[in-house]
């Protein structure tokens, strides 16, 4: 073979190699640091429609401790509690912003164990009412027993939301 056709295998050998440590590095940094987080699509942003849980029937209005009641709204509730898993107990305030879950060190809630994705899950205030969507994350996120697609759902006062082992609730 001529020099010249030993070179551009060589050069070639080289190239194809930096392209797997890169790839390497990559997936390194992916598994690492999580990757960003999706933006609601401009539908979603400004309201226009709610995926609400099944309503319940018409009940009296709600006392100075709503359970299992109707919608999740910003003026009945003011905190998360983890009922369990290994923060049970622990309470968040929750304010108007959304709240990322997951294990990532970026997330408002932060559950660290093998079952929750780095960014699982995304608590959210639509209008007057919390939601809670599912961010294609690998074991799911489910609202009172039922797995959550990609869109928001509408939580009740009281519903459970599970994600990974950690189960926590919307209470005022």
């Amino acid at each position: 073979m001529s020099e010249l056709v030993l070179l551009l295998l060589r050069i070639g050998f080289l190239v194809l190699l930096w392209f797997f440590v890169f790839g390497v590095v990559y997936s390194l940094r992916a598994d690492l640091f999580g990757v960003k987080v999706r933006k609601l699509p401009a539908e979603a942003a400004s309201g226009a429609s709610v995926a609400a849980a099944p309503a319940p029937a018409a009940k009296p209005a709600p006392t100075a401790s709503p359970r299992k009641g109707g919608a999740a709204t910003r003026s009945s509730v003011s905190k998360l509690v983890i009922t369990s898993g290994p923060k049970a107990g622990m309470e968040l305030p929750l304010g108007t912003e959304p709240m990322t879950i997951g294990r990532s060190s970026e997330s408002g809630l932060v559950i660290r164990d093998d079952y929750t994705s780095s960014h699982h899950a995304r608590l959210l205030l639509r209008g007057d009412t919390w939601c809670v969507q599912d961010l294609d994350s690998t074991n799911g996120t489910s609202l009172a027993g039922k797995r959550l697609t990609g869109s928001p759902v509408a939580i009740n006062v009281g519903d459970a939301v599970k994600v990974g082992a950690t189960t926590f609730e919307l209470r005022a």
